[in-house]
């Protein structure tokens, strides 16, 4: 089993953007742990209204103040050059310097991540205290990048299940050295992708590991053939902070996956919060377009945009942890659960309510709580298996837990009371 936060760790110091090596590179470690089809789609290809763009490489870049002293450098941390920024090396004025740095006044010790993906430009990020005390002289900058044809690289993993139906979950792959916005939607990903693997499954899963929003953009464009297949989906980030959980709702705000996680959450977790769709935020928008609507919300712990720490140097090793990731881990794998419940059962007999206690199946299976629970969750199960209520409608309803439910059926099975709706 992948050590989430041992993952974390490893891909912290790779600088990521939307193409690059950056990507190739964190996607080669995810691919020690999972079988990651990589894809290279050529700069230039179009996808819808966009087209791929130029990849971006760095391999270094400085400031260095009037003295000749380096007082911001890129080795010691990623965020500080500006992401997909042209190559620059030359002396600029404090009033030049000062129009190509970005900061947080708001925050004045922690670095920004800014990003200049489809307008050309140089630039550096600094601490804003720093920026603050910067003195009038000559400033030396160096940026050693290229933006150049090359390609965008995504990966992709399909497990599959009994049924060509598939639940998607989706990851962005593009952010540098930030832990929750990015690596932590990695590693959860990964370890459940590990476990499904290991596990005999009636839908199949597939997991896509993509640069935000071009990337989404661009698979979409190259599978419109799949997409029928699509039965539920989660765009997973955020997963490795302290917060309460949020759910953001499908476009069509009722489908499937819109009942399921709401209901694990309600019975997993002491605080979590249900979104409406809108059409900002991660690739759930893409996934929902107009011309997809495919039933795809969004899982996180925190909102983009809506905590200090949000694309900063403050989200770091520091901000996250393997507990955190492990009970978002441990809800995904409910979510799971409540999706391979889609079984139904039907009431063999029907007329009225049967004897349960000569059957043996009245008897206590723990504490008093859950011996109350098994059985209603008897009675529950023997009402509504008609063949049309799977067993997340049974749970939907009843309030009950999907285990306690599978603890019943499994009784039942045993009986002459119930059995599968297709056998």
């Amino acid at each position: 089993m992948v050590d989430m936060f041992g993952l974390v760790e490893r891909l912290y110091p790779i600088c990521r953007s939307i193409t690059g090596d950056g990507v190739r590179e964190t996607l080669r470690v995810v691919g020690e742990h999972i079988p990651l089809d990589l894809h290279e789609v050529p700069t230039g290809s179009p996808a819808f209204d966009w087209k791929v763009p130029d990849e971006w490489n760095i391999r270094d870049g400085w400031i260095k103040n009037p003295a000749g002293e380096k007082i911001v450098d890129f080795q010691q941390l990623n965020l500080h050059v500006l992401n997909y920024s042209e190559p620059v090396h030359k002396t600029v004025s404090l009033e030049e310097l000062k129009q190509h740095v970005f900061t947080l006044p708001e925050q004045p010790g922690w670095v920004p991540y800014r990003t200049s993906y489809h307008n050309r430009n140089w630039g550096f990020c600094m601490a804003h205290r720093q920026f603050e005390a910067l003195g009038e002289g000559d400033y030396e900058v160096f940026i050693d990048s290229s933006l150049e044809p090359g390609s965008l690289t995504y990966g992709e993993l399909l497990v599959p299940g009994a049924s060509e139906k598939e639940v998607l979950f989706v990851t962005h792959v593009c952010h540098p050295s930030l832990c929750n916005d990015n690596l932590s939607g990695i590693a959860v990903a990964t370890a459940l992708a590990q476990k499904l693997a290991a596990m005999e499954t009636n839908q199949s899963y597939r997991f896509l590991f993509l640069p935000a929003t071009i990337g989404a953009i661009t698979w979409l464009s190259r599978n419109q053939d799949k997409l029928d297949r699509i039965k539920h989906g989660l765009v997973l980030c955020l997963l490795g902070d302290n917060g309460k959980f949020h759910y953001k709702k499908s476009r069509d705000g009722n489908a499937g996956i819109d009942r399921i996680v709401p209901r694990v959450l309600k019975q997993s977790v002491n605080d979590f919060e249900t979104m409406e769709f809108y059409p900002y935020g991660y690739d759930e928008r893409q996934f929902c377009s107009p011309a997809f609507d495919l039933p795809v919300g969004r899982l996180s712990r925190a909102v983009h945009g809506e905590f200090p720490e949000y694309h900063s140097s403050a989200d770091n090793l520091d901000f996250v942890s393997e507990v955190a990731m492990q009970e978002s881990l441990d809800v995904l794998q409910q979510v799971v659960e409540s999706i391979e419940g889609a079984e139904t059962y039907i009431n063999l007999k029907p007329e009225c309510e049967p004897q349960l206690g000569r059957r043996g199946l009245f008897k206590p299976i723990g504490g008093q709580a859950e011996t109350k629970d098994y059985q209603m969750a008897l009675l529950w199960i023997l009402s509504l298996s008609d063949g049309h209520h799977s067993l997340e409608d049974i749970a939907e309803q009843s309030g009950l837990s999907l285990d306690i439910l599978r603890k019943a059926v499994d009784e039942l099975l045993k009986t002459d009371l119930l059995a599968l709706a297709s056998a």
